[in-house]
């Protein structure tokens, strides 16, 4: 069984790192740092490649490697495919209704999950994969990205959310605990629906919701413990903290929108602002911090942590606070230099992840050898 296993999980990982790269090259497209013929063949998927071909493949496939059952492989097989077939210049319909499937795989993944262990967490995280399907129907019936985009966020933000749920379960909340996380979740839920039908008031209930959500997590993560370590916790707690700090501030943003445009910043600025406050602050950031767990688990690979890892960090949060001013202050230059040094960020992340991987397979040889001079 892991031999089977080994092919799908390389292959879709790979095919998933590939579209963050395509995503990163279009998102300087849409930026205005490259006019190329991508500018006029895949600027329009910059989202769709980041959040289905990238996000979706990727989160998929590691439930599949949880899971461990070779049916589960289907969801980021086929959002792969369908994110892959949306590149090759082919009609976009065939391409949207299998990442619609691939949708309809992970929310299938998760009612498996949840009938097994029916718990907080795996109900937020399978009221994730059904805010990505949602969203997906919605895309393939002909609706434009605005419109469908805050099913995405809720995707990510709600999967994100149970797996720190689930990282945090053996903590054992209290009552009240369970209840402030209950309302925040119940205000998000009812943004999400509500955008649909009424744009304005569904942004401002669902970024409410993302500040509470953003406090909750920073008050109650086991990461306020973690922090206090060295090496490897003390990163990934750091990294979560500024996570829930761009929770907050796309939240606070979508609460904001229209006084924002009011004051002179324009609409698809302020749009710019709150979408890459949360896709790039908060959801990289969980990414930065998991990476040295997850990437393993998927690649069967060990991951050595190093120091330079702060590093795409660190310009990652400069990247977006020049981003975010730029966005709302109307400064274009700005906005431009922050897009660019986020792809940079991410790039070394990249690297970095590179170089952690190959450092620490030279570490568990020479753990392998010098037990086995030792016998």
């Amino acid at each position: 069984m892991a031999r089977f296993n080994d092919l799908p999980r390389f292959s879709l990982l790979i095919m998933s790192l590939l579209f963050l790269l395509l995503a990163l090259w279009t998102g300087l497209v849409r930026l205005g740092w490259d006019t190329t013929w991508l500018q006029s063949r895949l600027a329009l998927d910059h989202g769709p490649l980041m959040v289905c071909g990238f996000l979706g493949t990727l989160i998929s496939l590691e439930r599949a490697v949880a899971l461990g059952r070779w049916w589960a492989y289907i969801a980021p097989f086929m959002a792969g495919i369908g994110s892959l077939v949306l590149t090759v210049g082919s009609p976009a319909g065939p391409g949207m209704l299998l990442i619609t499937l691939g949708g309809l795989g992970l929310v299938s993944i998760f009612i498996f999950i949840i009938v097994k262990q029916p718990a907080l967490f795996t109900v937020t995280m399978g009221l994730g994969a059904g805010s990505w399907l949602v969203g997906n129907v919605f895309w393939l019936a002909g609706k434009a990205i605005p419109q469908i985009v805050h099913w995405w966020i809720g995707f990510l933000v709600l999967t994100i959310v149970g797996e720190r749920l689930e990282l945090n379960r053996f903590l054992a909340p209290s009552r009240y605990t369970k209840s402030t996380f209950y309302i925040g979740l119940f205000v998000f839920l009812a943004g999400l629906i509500g955008t649909s039908a009424a744009p304005v008031q569904g942004n401002r209930i669902s970024g409410i919701g993302m500040v509470a959500l953003a406090l909750w997590l920073a008050r109650y993560d086991v990461a306020r413990f973690t922090v206090q370590r060295e090496g490897l916790p003390r990163f990934i707690a750091l990294c979560l903290f500024g996570g829930y700090i761009w929770l907050g501030i796309g939240g606070l943003i979508r609460l904001f929108e229209i006084p924002l445009e009011i004051a002179g910043s324009p609409v698809y600025l302020v749009y710019d602002a709150a979408l890459h406050s949360i896709f790039l602050g908060f959801v990289f950031s969980m990414i930065f911090a998991h990476a040295p767990i997850i990437f393993p688990a998927v690649a069967g690979r060990p991951m050595a942590f190093r120091r330079v890892f702060y590093c795409h960090v660190a310009l990652l949060h400069v990247s977006l606070i020049l981003r975010i001013a730029g966005d709302l202050t109307g400064f274009l230059s700005v906005y431009r230099c922050g897009g660019l040094l986020s792809v940079i960020a991410l790039l070394m992340f990249l690297a970095d992840s590179l170089y952690g991987m190959a450092a620490g397979r030279r570490e568990a040889k020479a753990l392998n050898s010098h037990g086995s001079s030792s016998l």
